[in-house]
């Protein structure tokens, strides 16, 4: 009998543990299924992050960036054009236990050689590396009929630093055929992030032709034609320091420096480019 009562004790003691367990970490349950990383741990204590992408984080504000477009661990996710996959580092692992990430990238078409080489190295890494083993890679082109995602199946479609090169190739006509895309990509409510390199909207637009620089206006106006809703814009990726003017566009600045040593420790001290970051939505109502 006393072995019977010990037993519900110690049982009693260890419902009790884990209710105080529960309650102390409601930071993080909140924001993440069993099993997952939370977000700050896809940022900060994720492996496959390499040091130099980590090193970027104080130009990039993944955390904040991640939180403006509430995304959730469980969530059906596109990234545009990855690239190397400075953000697939963090939302493969993160989306990894209980989501999806699609990667849509350079399309198999593409001839010209960076594209091919970014292209064919992304898929090797998703061959070979653990952490993006889950990832699906699509294709995108702005102006082509793209499947990024079966239709209306996601629940976020993001992009970071490419809708200048869309207009730089084919003007508003690109920026708002790579729109409609992802709206059809998009579950009816799934959100749409955008981040690029902002001009200042007192500019000719004629400052956007060759810079990589764009206008929020622009790709407010792009979205909204495609039949998104603006929720907001946030500052968490500004860089009042930024004066958009420079012999080589934003390639003058970090990461690229396209000036070389030219007035080097001038563009080290700017950062990287000012950028707007846009929310939109496709609407519930939407079939």
């Amino acid at each position: 009998m006393k072995n019977f009562f010990a037993l519900l004790t110690v049982a009693a003691s260890a419902l009790m543990l884990a209710a105080c367990s529960d309650g102390s970490n409601n930071d993080t349950t909140t924001e993440s299924s069993a099993g997952s990383m939370t977000l700050e741990q896809a940022v900060n204590d994720n492996p496959a992050r390499s040091a130099n992408n980590l090193k970027r984080d104080i130009y990039r504000n993944p955390v904040e960036t991640l939180r403006f477009f509430e995304v959730e661990p469980d969530m059906t996710v596109v990234e545009i054009w990855p690239g190397s996959g400075w953000y697939t580092e963090i939302l493969a692992p993160y989306l990894k236990e209980n989501g999806q990430l699609y990667a849509a990238h350079f399309a198999q078409s593409e001839t010209r050689d960076y594209y091919v080489s970014s292209r064919e190295q992304f898929a090797e890494r998703v061959a070979n590396d653990p952490a993006f083993s889950d990832v699906i890679i699509t294709e995108f082109a702005p102006n082509a009929d793209s499947e990024i995602a079966p239709a209306g199946s996601a629940d976020r479609v993001l992009t970071f630093r490419n809708l200048h090169n869309w207009y730089m190739n084919s003007g508003t006509d690109g920026v708002q055929a790579a729109f409609e895309t992802f709206y059809t990509a998009l579950k009816p409510g799934g959100i749409l992030g955008v981040v690029d390199h902002r001009l200042p909207e007192d500019r000719p637009d004629t400052h956007m032709d060759s810079s990589g620089y764009m206008k929020q206006s622009l790709a407010i106006d792009a979205a909204e034609a495609a039949g998104f809703e603006f929720v907001g814009a946030s500052d968490i990726n500004a860089n009042p320091d930024d004066t958009a003017d420079y012999p080589r566009g934003v390639w003058t600045l970090p990461p690229t420096l396209g000036l070389g040593e030219e007035d080097l420790e001038r563009y080290l001290a700017i950062g990287e480019s000012d950028r707007f970051t846009l929310k939109f939505k496709k609407p519930e109502s939407s079939s």
